[in-house]
């Protein structure tokens, strides 16, 4: 059902350097961009990432309460993504860990203009 995801940025080529890392750990690499946006995902027929300067010009800000939820295939690459996002200058926002009883294991971070983003398994 979801197409795409967009979140804003104020510094595009940080951005692009910063999702490039940290999605190429959960196999994704990008797919297009232009000289206001980029693109990543798996697959062009798949929901993809997008970051972009906002279209009417004005300072991208992060929205209370979004999120964007990335799945990985194990544990193990929910670390893996964690720890290279905070490398990369991404702020915790709790580590990887089970959440509750139904086998969901996650870990939260901010990327670097602020967006809040998590990558997890469940089951």
């Amino acid at each position: 059902m979801i197409g795409y995801v967009t979140i804003g940025t104020n510094d595009l080529g940080s951005a692009v350097s910063f999702y490039d890392t940290v999605l190429s750990e959960l196999g994704a690499s990008r797919l297009y961009s232009t000289d206001r946006m980029a693109a990543w995902g798996t697959s062009k027929n798949r929901p993809v990432l997008m970051v972009t300067l906002p279209y009417d010009e004005s300072s991208a800000t992060v929205g209370n309460g979004v999120m964007v939820a990335l799945t990985a295939k194990n544990r193990e690459v929910v670390d893996a993504v964690y720890r290279k996002a905070v490398e990369l200058g991404a702020t915790d926002e709790g580590p990887p860990g089970p959440r509750g009883t139904s086998g969901f294991y996650a870990g939260y971070f901010r990327d670097l203009d602020g967006n809040k983003l998590n990558v997890f398994i469940s089951g």
